[in-house]
């Protein structure tokens, strides 16, 4: 179990970042207190449609440590109309909005027909490079498709909560792409991913939980929360063959450069 650390110990070492986590799905008061308690210290929250945007941004409003992204997740690309895209254009340049997303594609569940899942994904690209922000990309079982589209959209961006494979992810890092492991990468099954997050360069990685869904190993099938991240560091540090903080410290860096902020210390 992750155990609480008194303050003063927190201030001695490194934090660690949470990258992506859903806050409007829980408690979001009482799931950053624990996640402070252990150490985690930077979160974006991003929404995944037009009703639960404003309430990630009043988030990021209220906590000093928090952002907010908003946008469409693919599920819920079917309901991206005019209006409630303009909803998120309205709310996309604001100053606690550091991306655009979550969006991108989804092909496993089909909730939203393909044709509509792309034109939802570009209208979220355009605006990400009109406002100059970066991009919060989705992809399950299309990668084709999404490897096509942001190759042609000339955006920079995450690709959360990673799961394909070190070519994909190293032709993304060539283009300024940062590349996001979730509790995923500690799965039994997950050897391929652990081999890419091994052999990619320190300095495009970044860590995530997904809350609440995705807990690591050995909280799986808890809902997950940002207090858990630090799973997916020790995880890391394994694979890089470093200490833990070393992690914490190279992906809070990442995490500042990701999205243009700098964390209150």
């Amino acid at each position: 179990m992750l155990r609480a650390t008194p303050q003063h110990k927190l201030q001695e070492r490194m934090i660690f970042t949470d990258s992506h986590c859903h806050l409007t799905m829980s408690d979001a008061e009482s799931t950053l207190a624990r996640a402070r308690e252990a150490g985690v210290r930077g979160f974006v929250v991003p929404g995944t449609k037009r009703e639960d945007a404003p309430d990630a941004v009043a988030i990021a409003q209220t906590h000093a440590d928090v952002w907010a992204a908003v946008g469409f997740h693919p599920h819920e690309a079917k309901d991206c109309d005019d209006a409630a895209f303009g909803e998120i254009e309205r709310l996309a340049p604001g100053a606690r909005v550091v991306a655009v997303g979550e969006c991108g594609l989804d092909y496993h569940y089909m909730h939203s027909p393909r044709e509509t899942q792309i034109a939802v994904f570009e209208r979220h690209l355009d605006l990400a490079k009109r406002i100059d922000k970066p991009i919060i990309v989705h992809n399950r079982e299309s990668t084709d498709d999404m490897v096509a589209i942001l190759s042609a959209s000339g955006a920079r961006g995450i690709l959360h909560s990673f799961t394909e494979s070190e070519e994909v992810a190293r032709k993304f890092i060539d283009a300024g792409y940062f590349i996001s492991f979730s509790g995923i990468v500690t799965f039994r099954s997950a050897d391929s991913l652990r081999a890419c997050a091994k052999a990619l360069p320190h300095d495009r990685v970044l860590i995530e939980t997904d809350t609440p869904f995705l807990a690591p190993v050995p909280f799986r099938g808890r809902d997950n929360e940002p207090a858990y991240v630090i799973k997916v560091a020790e995880l890391l540090a394994t694979l890089w063959g470093v200490p833990v903080d070393d992690v914490a410290a190279r992906t809070t860096a990442n995490f500042e450069r990701a999205f243009g902020v700098t964390l209150p210390r």
